[in-house]
């Protein structure tokens, strides 16, 4: 089975996360009557107070890490399991 490359997986992610964040911020800002997602958004994210710039930006960070460290868990287990499981030979 195909290794995962680590860096290319976890700067995906890091990028992907990042892009929902701001993706809901547009969104709360232009819909604000479904701001039900604003107190998951200050639950997950330390420091993060609906609607500042340097909130916004510490939220921007820390999606960014986030997302950057379930990038690297995940090729890190893929690429054990996948050295330990060969699913491509016949039983």
């Amino acid at each position: 089975m195909k290794r995962l490359n680590w860096r290319v997986t976890t700067l995906t992610l890091a990028v992907l996360g990042s892009a929902l964040f701001v993706s809901c911020v547009i969104y709360g800002v232009l819909a604000p009557a479904g701001m039900h997602f604003v107190q998951a958004l200050e639950q997950l994210l330390p420091g993060f107070r609906w609607l500042t710039a340097g909130s916004v930006l510490l939220g921007l960070v820390e999606t960014f890490v986030y997302g950057a460290y379930v990038g690297l868990l995940l090729s890190v287990i893929h690429n054990w399991v996948a050295s330990r499981v060969d699913i491509g030979s016949p039983s």
